[in-house]
């Protein structure tokens, strides 16, 4: 899979648990979660290489670069 350059949000929860957040296309939102930062990025990460292996990447996300 390509390297995908994706805006996202982390923030924690009233309970604590910690919420990561992107927008592939303004109808596909994907989120993350976990006990900690770095659970909520991963589980992040796994959800965004989910979407784009069923879907594929959203072309507003690919750039193509002459040879």
């Amino acid at each position: 899979m390509p390297e995908l350059h994706v805006p996202y949000v982390v923030e924690q929860d009233e309970d604590g648990t910690w919420l990561a957040e992107a927008a592939l296309t303004p109808d596909i939102f994907l989120q993350g979660e976990g006990e900690t930062r770095e659970q909520a990025l991963e589980d992040l990460r796994t959800s965004i290489t989910q979407a784009t292996t069923d879907s594929g990447i959203p072309d507003h996300l690919v750039i193509t670069l002459p040879d």
